[in-house]
């Protein structure tokens, strides 16, 4: 049941962000032909806020049915409200076999989401790795200058899950 559950999570999301308004993935793909979408709360180019600092702290939890590992190469980073960085995630299959997974990505503390904008993520579709290979995959963000002040420090985290069937073990 779990399992059947976990395959069940993607078409989930997208119904709760249909539902709730929030950018879904398929919303966040359907980019012009600037490679790039932009979100109006993240405030203008050039509009940067240099009196703030936000730390944004990165995380990844990989379900046991994924012999993956994922991880940031920086566990946390500061940056000012406005400002566009990315930070490189590293993925290691460490099956033999080729896999498909999927990150689901959400913001602590909650209040923060709407703020939070994923211009190029991994998360955006499925990634799939050949049996042992690493691959970076990168997240380019901004966090909102109309972040509420009382928010000094976000988390984003990534919940990876098997997309793709397991290959049967052959009967010795």
């Amino acid at each position: 049941g779990m399992f059947g559950f976990g395959f069940a999570l993607v078409p989930l999301y997208g119904l709760l962000c249909q539902i709730t308004g929030i950018q879904s993935v398929e919303q966040r793909t359907a980019v012009g032909s600037s490679g790039i979408v932009r979100d109006s709360s993240a405030g203008s180019v050039g509009a940067i806020d240099e009196e703030r600092w936000i730390t944004v702290k990165f995380d990844a939890t990989v379900h046991p049915s994924l012999p993956w590992t994922l991880a940031p190469m920086e566990r946390k980073v500061r940056v000012h409200p406005g400002e566009t960085r990315q930070v490189i995630f590293m993925a290691e299959n460490r099956s033999g076999n080729e896999i498909t997974g999927q990150a689901i990505p959400s913001i602590a503390p909650w209040q923060a989401t709407d703020f939070f904008n994923k211009l190029e993520c991994f998360c955006f579709t499925e990634q799939t790795l050949a049996g042992g290979e690493v691959k970076e995959m990168p997240l380019q963000f901004t966090v909102s200058k109309d972040l509420p002040e009382d928010i000094a420090s976000l988390t984003l985290s990534y919940n990876v899950m098997r997309t793709s069937e397991p290959e049967p073990v052959a009967a010795r």
